[in-house]
């Protein structure tokens, strides 16, 4: 009776089996995120998808074979998604390549990396199935700083009050080894020194020729004490693509808005000056895509920015709290129980977004972490009281000082770093607020009077990038 009872269930349990086999996976959406630096595709379904990949170098293009599911018209809107200003990808196809087996086939305009790898279900997502494809070819971000530089520099352009130009740099300079401004100043040295002299009047700061040479793109010094260097400040827009960041009770997405307030600080910041020396804002993302903490960092030292400033918005789980926030990082324990629950949730954005965390060395990057000097914290709390201090003066705070926490996107142990919390879009009059057009401005402009704060008493060091 009981070997009956036991055939009987094992029965059961085979027919469950082959009914899962038969109905397949459920495609729940497919999403496409086009971006200079990758693109990435999402397949998301109801259970985990098993797939094999091959790349073909000529033409370039993925194709992947995707097991348990039937063509069906969610998958053939990725071939629509597709958009002609994609830098990666040309065109997508889809068909049916066995009975539970769908073959989808990338035609790329580059080379790329490609990895495929799966996410399981994480807060509002169910299992994803992802492409990311690298470009092999990566522009290197700080040469692109110093072109943009000089295509500005080629119109004049009314200089800041507070801004002074400085006197022409003498010819053959050194560039230190790896310096591509450097490298560039070099140049555009040896080739003025093979032309006929200069008169021999140099042009001051303030002369029209001394204007000339700032509009030219020249770099020079007004004296041997002050040296004239790219100022880099990296503005990092929270959150992106996958990661919508927290949404307010009207629908906002935080990764929408502070990237338009990242927009209207970097237009301030490529306007102004430090003590002559031209300032420029690096975006850790321009568009609608995901950057996985540790590589904000790693992009921040790459361009060896001098801050690194990142927006978000608060979210509560009750539309009552209210007010702007600044945060620094901390080695130790965070100021306050909020600061810790804050950057617990903000440190969650890689599990959201997506991390392909295979073959990744995650004790590397722990250690990167690690690294966070008491100088850098230092220095970043006078950064976050300057621009509290301003911050003050267009709207409430939610706590009176800068907060600490251990935010990982803050961890660069050689860049003063700053979380800026803007406003909690979990409260219906500041999710109002932060879609509002005046405030994003004026949120600007505290900001940009921040940072000029904070250099006016700490001018930025002498580092590689000088000249």
């Amino acid at each position: 009776m009981k070997r009956r009872a036991a055939l009987r269930c094992g029965a059961v349990v085979l027919m469950l089996g082959a009914a899962q086999v038969v109905r397949g996976a459920r495609i729940i959406a497919v999403r496409l995120w086009p971006a200079p630096e990758y693109t990435r595709v999402t397949i998301e379904s109801d259970t985990a998808l098993r797939a094999s990949q091959v790349f073909i170098d000529t033409p370039p293009r993925l194709a992947v074979d995707i097991e348990g599911i039937e063509l069906n018209p969610a998958l053939r809107e990725l071939v629509a998604k597709v958009r002609p200003d994609d830098p990666t990808i040309a065109g997508i196809r889809v068909g049916q390549l066995s009975a539970n087996t769908v073959r989808l086939v990338v035609d790329l305009k580059q080379t790329v990396q490609p990895q495929v790898f799966s996410l399981p279900p994480v807060a509002a997502y169910m299992h994803r199935l992802v492409l990311d494809l690298h470009p092999t070819a990566i522009a290197d971000p700080l040469e692109a700083l110093i072109a943009e530089r000089l295509r500005d520099t080629t119109t004049p352009r009314t200089p800041r009050p507070a801004s002074a130009a400085q006197a022409p740099a003498a010819p053959g300079r050194t560039p230190i080894e790896g310096d591509p401004l450097g490298e560039w100043i070099a140049q555009r040295e040896r080739k003025a020194a093979a032309q006929p002299p200069a008169p021999a009047s140099v042009p001051s700061s303030r002369s029209p020729a001394g204007d000339a040479a700032v509009a030219a793109g020249i770099p020079f010094m007004a004296s041997a004490s002050r040296t004239d260097r790219l100022i880099i400040v990296a503005l990092d827009p929270g959150h992106g693509g996958e990661d919508p960041g927290a949404i307010g009770p009207g629908g906002t997405r935080e990764k929408d808005v502070v990237l338009r307030i990242v927009h209207l600080l970097r237009d301030r910041i490529n306007a102004a000056s430090v003590n002559g020396n031209a300032m420029r804002a690096y975006l850790t993302r321009d568009a609608d895509f995901f950057v996985p903490l540790h590589v904000r960092v790693q992009k921040a030292q790459r361009v060896q920015a001098d801050l690194f400033v990142s927006i978000h918005a608060d979210a509560f789980f009750t539309p009552h709290p209210q007010g702007a926030s600044v945060f620094a990082l901390s080695q130790g324990g965070a100021s306050s129980s909020a600061a810790r629950w804050m950057a617990a949730q903000e440190n969650k954005a890689d599990r959201i977004g997506g991390l392909n965390i295979a073959g990744k060395d995650i004790e590397v990057q722990r250690a990167l972490f690690d690294m966070s000097t008491s100088a850098q914290i230092k220095d970043s709390l006078k950064l976050g009281s300057d621009m509290l201090g301003e911050i003050s003066r267009i709207g409430k705070l939610h706590k009176p000082r800068v907060e600490q926490a251990g935010f990982a996107v803050l961890k660069a142990p050689d860049i003063p770093s700053v979380l800026v919390e803007a406003a909690f879009i979990s409260n219906p009059q500041e999710e109002d607020k932060l879609n509002s057009e005046p405030y994003q401005q004026q949120l600007a402009d505290a900001l940009m009077r921040g940072i000029e704060r904070y250099f006016a008493k700490n001018p930025p060091l002498a580092r590689s990038r000088s000249v």
